[in-house]
């Protein structure tokens, strides 16, 4: 496939507008076109020993989960291993794609399939995403009626506001006169200049609706999971399905306050990676992640919520397989899927 033409389609299986704002997804490195793409090689972390074995499988794209360029780069030499990367990606004709937070908020990502760690449940997002772009443009709307003795003068000063869009005039009968009908939308800053010229005349200000744009929730989609289980299981149990689900030798766990191994869990709060601000202030039985800071899990603690910590990455790399059976589908088994050997989590138990 022509990458351009790839990069399309991985849009399309993961909107980059779902992920973060802070984040950096999509296409991060891009040799010079044309540029095919034979094998897609996929990667939880972009380390110099998966990059050498990316070049060894002869990869011309690199999708990467987590971005290898992240913070922006002043130079690209080979003084530091980041930059390294995108000289060899560029050297061997290798293009880097990231999507991320894009993945995670998806309802075919990573977080879904982490849940598959619990047993059988049922799960919605702690926080949904919002449709990217519906409304297109404006946080309200504005609508009033005007005679003709009034609305060149008001549409004048009206268009001198900024962040106003959508300005748009119909013929309407008001109390048999016939009047016009002004819809506009505008930023809430432009809303209160847009009220006060309204204000200066009292008719005008009698007619006048103001409608909150809210961006509509999309299904199934948003950051982090509350599972509800189909039947309670002992917090022992389900260390024991974390475990296998992520083929771990071990995690690290934190009993809740009042709560012990056998004590029952219903409800769980997942996210995938570093879950504390994504978690924090849930309410659940258990909150499972990859991560978080010492003083959340305490926090954790105090109100009886059980942790159970994985390190980051472990939470995330068992997708990988999972998504090459989903993209190959997806790509209508168009090119070769591989997924990295190397790639691994660099914390081990010594």
């Amino acid at each position: 496939m022509n990458l351009r033409e790839l990069v399309s389609a991985l849009n399309d299986f993961a909107s980059p507008a779902l992920a973060e704002s802070w984040d950096n997804v999509g296409l991060l490195v891009e040799p010079s076109p044309p540029h095919t793409v034979n094998t897609l090689f996929l990667t939880n972390d972009l380390t110099e020993e998966v990059m050498e074995e990316a070049v060894q499988k002869k990869a011309d794209l690199i999708l990467s989960y987590h971005p290898p360029i992240f913070t922006p780069l002043k130079r690209v030499t080979w003084q530091t291993w980041k930059e390294r990367l995108v000289v060899r990606a560029l050297e061997n004709r290798i293009g880097i794609y990231s999507p991320h937070t894009a993945y995670d908020a998806i309802p075919h990502g990573v977080n879904n399939w982490l849940t598959k760690g619990l047993g059988a449940c049922t799960s919605v997002p702690l926080h949904p995403s919002t449709a990217p772009s519906s409304p297109a443009e404006g946080s309200h709307r504005v609508e009033f009626c005007a005679d003709a003795e009034h609305l060149d003068a008001v549409l004048s000063k009206i268009k001198d506001i900024p962040e106003i869009s959508c300005l748009t005039t119909l013929p309407a009968r008001v109390e048999g006169e016939e009047q016009t009908r002004v819809s506009l939308n505008c930023s809430q800053k432009a809303l209160l200049e847009v009220v006060a010229l309204l204000s200066q005349n009292s008719l005008l200000h009698h007619k006048t609706e103001i409608l909150l744009l809210q961006k509509p929730l999309l299904p199934h989609t948003g950051m982090g999971r509350l599972c509800t289980l189909s039947e309670p299981v002992s917090l022992s149990d389900i260390i024991e399905r974390i475990k296998g689900h992520l083929q771990l030798p071990h995690v690290r766990v934190a009993v809740g306050a009042g709560r012990t191994l056998e004590s029952p869990v219903k409800k769980a709060a997942l996210c995938a990676g570093s879950g504390s601000s994504v978690l924090k202030g849930t309410e659940a039985d258990l909150y499972l992640t990859g991560e978080m800071s010492h003083h959340d899990v305490l926090d954790a603690v105090a109100n009886g919520i059980s942790v159970i910590l994985c390190e980051h990455s472990n939470t995330e790399r068992g997708f990988l397989s999972e998504l090459r059976d989903a993209l190959a589908i997806h790509l209508q088994n168009k090119i070769n899927i591989v997924v990295s050997e190397k790639d691994r989590d660099p914390l081990q138990v010594a």
